[in-house]
């Protein structure tokens, strides 16, 4: 039998005083059933993550992503974001809807300007991802999808989220957010020193491994 886990949220307020209101993630843990299958549908021709190349995981290069959905409260509007893994650069967009062609062009959009520098993406298994064959042909990278339930497979998306989180809490709804406040985000994320990077910015790291194999880019 396993142990009765408890989030740090639970912990607190049962210890008292108010230093659980201060938690990035304020998220209670719940048991998954269904013994880890996936109930959201099944995505056609999708490649797992374990058939990924290894340099994925070790973040050896740039230009391995993973990609990811942000819903606004009353699920009004989402923001696409994706995290490249070696140098913690973000890039975020706005959509109307989760549905799986505004989200493709989203990331098309997003990757394009960084395509001759990427190689994959690692996605998770909604269905507004169901697209990636096309995104997979129209920047020339391959995508991946990580196991059901499985979220720290994506460990640095689901990090960057909770710091978005910070500037667009659970109780915010999207469809009054502007480009420009989703610009001035990405801004301050990209230029936030990382222990990671010897306290370099994802932005000077992205720009100096770009620059070693010839291509002046930056995020």
């Amino acid at each position: 039998m396993r142990p009765n886990r408890t989030s740090w949220n639970e912990r607190l307020q049962r210890a008292g005083g108010d230093l659980h209101t201060h938690l990035r993630c304020q998220k209670k843990r719940r048991k998954r059933y269904n013994s880890g299958r996936d109930r959201r549908g099944q995505i056609p021709n999708k490649t797992p993550i374990s058939e990924r190349p290894t340099v994925v995981e070790k973040r050896a290069r740039l230009g391995d992503w993973e990609g990811d959905l942000v819903i606004g409260h009353g699920h009004s509007g989402a923001i696409v974001t994706v995290a490249e893994r070696r140098t913690q650069a973000v890039m975020i967009r706005k959509v109307g809807t989760k549905e799986a062609e505004p989200v493709r062009m989203a990331l098309t959009s997003m990757l394009r300007k960084v395509k001759r520098v990427s190689h994959t993406l690692t996605l998770d298994n909604g269905k507004e991802f169901s697209q990636h064959e096309k995104l997979s042909r129209e920047l020339g990278i391959e995508t991946y999808f990580a196991d059901p339930y499985a979220s720290w497979q994506r460990g640095l998306n689901e990090q960057i989220n909770g710091l978005i989180r910070q500037y667009l809490p659970k109780n915010k709804r999207f469809d009054d957010v502007t480009d420009d406040e989703l610009a001035v985000i990405e801004r301050k994320l990209n230029n936030r020193p990382r222990k990671r990077l010897n306290f370099k910015t994802p932005r000077q790291a992205f720009q100096a491994l770009a620059e070693q194999q010839g291509v002046a880019l930056r995020v």
